[in-house]
């Protein structure tokens, strides 16, 4: 690997999706988070998901309800969407989308799925193990048909979707996180009680 990879999100939205991405994304980074996905969905009624995190992958219940108290008057003052709405603010879960190449980094050694735009050598749909990126290519390694395991690279701009598969190894390393995120987070508001004393 090649020093650390980019933060810029590579895997963006379009349409509406995309207009909310931009009004939501600066409120976010205002607040020390970053934009993971905007999802619209027609389940009762128009409901707009945004998945957020901390740079460190992690977000607290309380975070997103505070987030959501900040984000929701930019929303209506732009009037984004016609009629009425339901805003969901969440973390992007365990089997999280992968959006920024640093993700495929930061998730080196676990299982991922891999969707391309294009067919790569023969194929749309790679399933394996992250081994990081490398220039401007997505390392995983998969089984191939003749080869046996082989790490292979796809290119970043090709990649469709890409998410993390549920593994019992995942839900241990995401539990790890959160828990090592709220001890940070803890730790951060004492420093900022104790420097206000």
């Amino acid at each position: 690997m090649s020093g650390r990879a980019s933060d810029a999100r590579f895997i963006g939205e379009t349409g509406l999706a995309a207009q909310l991405a931009a009004i939501a994304e600066p409120v976010l980074t205002d607040l020390g988070f970053r934009l993971v996905r905007v999802v619209l969905s027609g389940r009762n009624g128009t409901t707009v998901q945004i998945m957020a995190e901390r740079p460190d992958g992690t977000i607290s219940v309380k975070e997103c309800a505070d987030i959501s108290r900040r984000l929701s008057p930019v929303l209506d003052a732009h009037d984004p969407i016609q009629g009425q709405y339901t805003l969901e603010l969440s973390s992007p879960g365990i089997d999280r989308p992968l959006v920024r190449p640093s993700d495929f980094e930061d998730w080196a050694g676990y299982e991922a799925k891999i969707e391309m735009k294009e067919l790569i050598e023969g194929r749309k749909r790679f399933r394996g193990t992250l081994e990081g990126v490398e220039g401007e290519e997505v390392r995983i390694e998969v089984e191939l048909d003749q080869l046996g395991r082989q790490v292979i690279g796809l290119p970043i701009r090709l990649v469709a979707e890409a998410r993390l598969v549920l593994t019992d190894e995942l839900i241990r390393e995401a539990l790890r996180r959160a828990k090592k995120g709220a001890k940070k987070s803890d730790d951060d508001q004492t420093a900022a009680v104790d420097a206000a004393d």
